[in-house]
């Protein structure tokens, strides 16, 4: 039998640092070690990214001769994509953007195998008719969590058969923590004192996603602090300078400014810490394809709020690993927030959570479902 070659195109892949961009940096790495471990029945693979440089390639999650960037360069990108794709026999998307290439492809080569990841929002909205039509006609798709999926099925008629579900996982780099205790540096960093309560909520903070659920957290402060006086909110995640300003006037109007931090961007390697400082991570979002925070947050054993209306269900294994609530409800984010917070967070219940979390989301299993899907 001859082996395929695979061909994987991205918008980002390493210079961004977001849900769909973690992705796709995971899957990449699947592909490069699947073909050097021989695992992956494939005679070769290739990662085409738009808007990368071909230098900003990350070498613990792609070699350099199976990767190239083009720098925003669209019109090369789609040349190079097309005529990859023409000598390929799978093609996968990252992004519903991606379509129009796997159009041309199609027009030319109609048995090549295509295959869209579908991540949230972004195949929630409406489609154009044509990518609607041709989803159905000639693509596998992976959703990211049941509820995406089930979003494809009902908004745009996508057939349940030509759908799977695969969970996100968590990155192999992500370094789990040995013991819990809270990091004396952060402790010094925010001025917080000994067994100070704190939630975090770490996310991309945008004017233009206001759904993410920090703000109900910030508006619900003066009635949990009635209970815990002590209680600190960090809020973790670059914003936009509108929407810094609205935080800014929320907090101003709630007199809040000694009990909500403003963190700004967290990099990947204070992840962990943060994580063990805090005693809860909660984010009741309306719009998670997936969430790959919560399984991050939970595999550093810190206990996980998460809203019930979209794909937080699937990262928290609809409630193994955390409380799911209306994140319409202000009252159950308050009795979810004061419970978590009332029962602790122990070593032996922090251990537990993550070992449970690492039991169904860790890289390997990740690695050997795509090898499934990707079998002929």
């Amino acid at each position: 039998m001859i082996k395929p070659k695979i061909l994987f195109l991205t918008l980002n892949t390493f210079s961004l640092t977001g849900g769909i961009e973690k992705v796709s940096r995971i899957l990449t790495k699947v592909l490069d070690d699947g073909i050097k471990s021989k695992e992956l029945n494939a005679e070769s693979i290739k990662a085409l990214s738009l808007c990368d440089l071909h230098r900003d390639v990350d070498t613990n999650y792609c070699s350099k001769k199976n990767f190239r960037g083009y720098g925003y360069n669209k019109m090369r990108f789609g040349l190079m994509a097309v005529l990859n794709g023409l000598r390929s026999n799978t093609i996968i998307l990252s992004h519903v953007n991606l379509l129009p290439i796997a159009y041309c492809v199609k027009l030319l080569s109609s048995k090549t195998k295509i295959i869209m990841l579908a991540h949230g929002i972004e195949v929630w909205r409406n489609i154009k008719p044509w990518k609607r039509y041709f989803l159905r006609k000639h693509i596998e798709i992976w959703a990211v969590s049941e509820f995406t999926a089930q979003i494809l099925q009902e908004k745009h008629q996508i057939n349940k058969h030509q759908i799977k579900v695969l969970n996100n996982c968590l990155d192999p780099y992500l370094v789990l923590a040995k013991d819990f205790e809270k990091p004396p540096y952060l402790i010094d960093r925010y001025h917080l004192k000994e067994n100070q309560p704190v939630l975090i909520t770490i996310s991309r903070l945008s004017s233009f996603e206001l759904y993410k659920g920090y703000d109900m957290v910030i508006a619900t402060m003066p009635a949990l602090l009635k209970k815990f006086p002590d209680l600190i909110y960090i809020l973790g995640g670059k914003a936009d300078s509108r929407e810094k300003k609205r935080l800014m006037d929320l907090i101003d109007s709630k007199g809040l400014h000694q009990h909500v931090l403003l963190a700004d961007y967290i990099p990947d390697e204070e992840l962990k810490d943060h994580f063990l400082l805090a005693d809860l991570f909660v984010m009741p979002s309306k719009k998670e394809g997936f969430g790959i925070v919560f399984i991050e947050a939970a595999s550093c054993g810190c206990p996980v709020i998460a809203g019930n209306q979209d794909g937080s269900a699937d990262a928290l294994l609809n409630g193994e690993l955390g409380l799911l609530i209306n994140p319409e409800s202000p009252e159950e984010l308050i009795n979810a927030i004061e419970q978590t917070l009332a029962k602790g967070k122990s070593e032996e219940l922090s251990l537990a959570l993550q070992e449970k979390c690492v039991s169904h989301f860790s890289y390997e299993q990740y690695k050997q479902k795509v090898i499934g899907l990707l079998e002929p």
